[in-house]
């Protein structure tokens, strides 16, 4: 996975492969049928109300897919790594507007890792990294792993979302990669996010006006049963991390008996989702920060932060304190940056969603540099800070924040008033002085045209397994407590006294896998919700 996928607000670090991976990282027919405990031979596309023949949809749900290889340029280091892993790969065809679907035409990218016990195959099973706007293309061979046994009687499949990624492409042409920043100490680093935003805001509408309204989830989820369809077959499995836990929640209330089995890894509230999600995640990430630091305490030799808890945060206060009153200059040339009591809040966010040695390790070296740099020290970066930077403040990757905030934006509208923004942030400040300041920005969705359909609500029940960590800083335990309170036949699996964001197959905790697996092989959700610690 391309670090540039891994900076996300809901994101999943599925399928990272470095300490960086601690980066930030959002039809009615019949109820839901429960998920079935015997295999699911594929049949021709099961037709849902509105893809009728007639309906100008059958030529999408009917469609043959050309597999082929996944590499698309020379350099294309994912497309072989996927080649050589047994992955093919392929191009679904979708309507841009599917109240026009005859008209312009878009393309999804997805992958497939065939099962290989197809004696006992079960299905397919669809795969979302989160984010929005993450990457899943490049899943299979480690969710595969994962799965250990299992793995072997489900095709594996991964996607990239409309406009994210392999598929069609959206890019605004951003100076900055994403719009998601803290207001700082005053009203000065706040006025200049406004402005920020406005601007973000008014370029994409200049560049992408025509298919902004068609980037939300609940497209996404119509291009996901097209791909069910295309695939030949009649109910499709589901692993969902993070933001991608809103998305297969739309897909069960918008297309209820079209599934099987559903694993929603870092649970939303689907009433709390839109562009403010994170203004509730304050506290889990101060805990996160404070546990951190007391690892960090723990290596002062290493790190030099400080000898306790209390003295690391301190260090921290006082890089802030210095950052208000002037950017601090970090790294050599040519990779210079200056960063500002507005930007080090984004950092340390992204730094706490993972509490392995490895995150926190990380992170620890980014609040080394910019503790040396509050005191006129050079420190040379480390090739992941510098990626990092890069991504944060220029334009490299426009294209993935692009996405991500259109997704958002048309979705569920955001206030439009700053000032109500401004009054949340002071209100916020005094209980959370850190993190009040960045959970409750504003960003380009303040700015954003209206979406055009209403966000969904959960009208159908759904059996799912919702698996989440007590610690979550992202997409917090309280949410999936409300998932779970709204999808009554669901099962919720708690992971204890863990700070971390996504779980299943990534942080290696061996009850967490063996009961998402042993649902995945049987179909039978547990009797009653379970628990596991750390």
């Amino acid at each position: 996975m391309r670090y540039a996928e891994k900076i996300r607000i809901f994101h999943s670090p599925a399928a990272a492969r470095s300490a960086a991976a601690a980066g930030l990282a959002l039809a009615v027919g019949l109820t839901a049928s429960p998920a079935l405990a015997t295999p699911a031979p594929a049949t021709p596309a099961t037709r849902t109300a509105g893809t009728e023949p007639g309906s100008g949809l059958d030529r999408y749900y009917d469609q043959r897919l050309s597999w082929g290889t996944c590499v698309q340029s020379p350099d294309d280091t994912t497309g072989r790594d996927l080649d050589a892993a047994g992955v093919q790969c392929a191009n679904v065809t979708v309507p841009l507007d599917y109240t026009a679907p005859r008209g312009r035409t878009i393309t999804v990218a997805i992958s497939r890792l065939e099962a290989t016990d197809t004696r006992h195959r079960i299905g397919a099973i669809l795969l979302n990294n989160g984010g929005p706007g993450g990457t899943a293309v490049e899943s299979p061979p480690v969710i595969r792993t994962a799965m250990k046994k299992v793995g072997a009687r489900y095709d594996i499949v991964g996607f990239d979302p409309r406009f994210v990624g392999r598929s069609t492409p959206l890019d605004c042409g951003w100076p900055v990669s994403f719009p998601w920043f803290s207001a700082g100490a005053g009203r000065a680093g706040f006025d200049r996010h406004v402005a920020l935003s406005k601007s973000l805001a008014a370029k994409c509408r200049a560049t992408n006006a025509s298919v902004l309204p068609h980037v939300t989830t609940r497209n996404t989820v119509r291009d996901m049963d097209v791909i069910r369809g295309a695939l030949g077959e009649r109910k499709i499995s589901y692993l969902g991390y993070s933001y991608g836990t809103y998305l297969g929640t739309v897909y069960t209330q918008m297309f209820p008996g079209r599934y099987d089995r559903v694993v929603l890894d870092g649970g939303i509230d689907p009433r709390a989702y839109g562009p403010r999600l994170l203004r509730d995640t304050a506290r889990e990430n101060e805990q996160a920060l404070s546990a951190w630091a007391a690892w960090a305490a723990g290596r002062h030799t290493t790190y030099g932060l400080g000898r306790t808890r209390t003295a690391v945060l301190a260090t921290i206060d006082r890089v802030m304190a210095k950052a208000a009153r002037g950017p601090l200059t970090v790294g050599t040339a040519p990779d210079i940056f200056r960063l500002d009591d507005t930007h080090i809040p984004t950092l340390l966010f992204m730094g706490v969603a993972d509490d392995t040695d490895a995150s926190r390790a990380f992170l620890a070296e980014q609040v080394s540099v910019l503790s040396k740099a509050a005191k006129n020290q050079q420190s040379a970066l480390s090739p992941e800070f510098t990626e990092q930077l890069r991504f944060a403040l220029t334009g490299e990757g426009s294209a993935s924040g692009s996405a991500q905030t259109a997704i958002i934006c048309g979705d569920v509208p955001a206030p439009r008033n700053p000032e109500l923004y401004w009054r949340d942030i002071q209100r916020a400040r005094a209980a959370h002085p850190l993190f009040g300041p960045l959970t409750e920005n504003i960003g380009p969705c303040a700015f954003w045209n209206a979406p055009r359909e209403d966000p969904t609500r959960i009208r159908h029940d759904a059996p799912a397994l919702i698996v989440a960590a007590t610690g979550d800083p992202r997409t917090t335990y309280r949410g999936s407590v409300a998932l779970h309170d709204q999808l009554p036949s669901s099962r919720l699996l708690t992971l204890k006294n863990a700070n971390r964001h996504a779980l299943y197959g990534e942080y290696g905790n061996a009850c967490v896998d063996g009961k998402v697996n042993r649902y995945l092989e049987t179909g039978r959700l547990p009797g009653k919700d379970e628990v596991c610690v750390k």
